[in-house]
């Protein structure tokens, strides 16, 4: 079976966009619903490039669980693992849009249903075609959710694949920061690559440098380290080589899901490239960038329409000149 599958484990949601944006929550007058959850998002990033990929998480069996299936299935990413659950609803986070396009928001999800999905549902079979392993912190929590994506990691490591980090940081989710800095230390470091941003590193590392950062970042399983900086492009890191990657300049309109666009097209282009766990630490630095430059590209497009997949662009929107 050919290894070509991405697989991210994690929450998937309804993000409920602003009318309007530029002004706080209590100005906004309505909400549009539109599928969400860093996982989802980068498995659909993927698929809109033309990859395959899988989403493992646990929806409510209610209106909300049984929309992001359908739409899910409508972007081409396999639900079939999907679980439904009667026990809690799926969860929801309602957005605000600053002038900037950068967002705030607020999560209906104490507990919903991807928090109590468990490491039972995890299995040898599911990674049997599997490329690589997506991660980020919003549910590594303190809840049964947390223990599956020790499992998945584990069985990712076992079939070779690559396994991928993004900390996504959220800190509404957490009781405190000082617990989710913790976990997101104890996880980064099995990881192959980890996607950090320009916003994160200080919380996460200490440093605000990131080259002050790298030995706390490449250090364990991590072989290349991806920091994105928005308007001021890209970064890539490896013991070996470097390189950046300017972005080009649109006017954002909605940056909801462009961190997500941006790793989900990244592997994608390494998949494409044939890169694996084993030789990601020997790519050159104009590899590097190629890569960077396409993720910049996806996120250029992406930010210029509101929503997160609904923004992502296939390779032709990509490459039309």
């Amino acid at each position: 079976m050919k290894n070509d599958m991405l697989i991210a484990i994690g929450e998937a949601l309804i993000d409920f966009i602003p009318d309007k944006s530029g002004c706080q929550f209590g100005e906004v007058t309505a909400f549009s619903p539109k599928l969400g959850g860093a996982p989802a998002n980068v498995c659909g990033a993927y698929t809109r490039l033309g990859g395959r990929s899988r989403l493992l998480t646990q929806l409510g069996d209610d209106p909300f669980g049984h929309r992001i299936i359908n739409e899910l299935n409508g972007c081409g990413v396999d639900t079939s693992y999907i679980k439904l659950t009667d026990k809690a609803k799926t969860a929801l986070a309602f957005v605000s849009i600053g002038a900037d396009g950068n967002r705030t928001f607020s999560f209906y999800r104490d507990p919903s249903a991807d928090m109590l999905y468990a490491p039972e549902n995890i299995t040898e079979s599911l990674f049997e075609d599997a490329y690589a392993l997506h991660f980020c912190s919003v549910s590594l929590g303190d809840f049964p959710m947390k223990e599956a994506h020790r499992a998945a990691i584990s069985e990712m490591r076992r079939h070779g694949g690559i396994i991928s980090f993004d900390p996504n940081l959220r800190f509404p989710l957490w009781k405190s920061k000082e617990a989710l800095r913790e976990t997101v230390l104890e996880f980064l470091p099995l990881a192959d690559i980890i996607k950090i941003s320009d916003e994160e590193l200080e919380f996460i590392t200490g440093e605000n440098n990131i080259e002050k950062a790298l030995p706390v970042l490449l250090k364990g399983s991590t072989k290349l380290v991806i920091y994105t900086c928005g308007r001021d492009g890209a970064h890539a890191y490896t013991m070996n080589a470097s390189a950046k990657s300017p972005v080009r300049q649109v006017k954002a309109i909605d940056t909801t899901g462009a961190g997500d666009g941006f790793i989900g097209s990244f592997l994608w282009k390494l998949h494409s490239l044939a890169v694996t766990a084993d030789t990601i630490s020997t790519l050159s630095g104009e590899v590097l960038k190629e890569c960077l430059d396409l993720s910049n590209e996806f996120c250029a497009y992406s930010v210029q329409k509101n929503g997160a997949i609904a923004s992502y662009p296939t390779i032709a929107e990509l490459f039309k000149k």
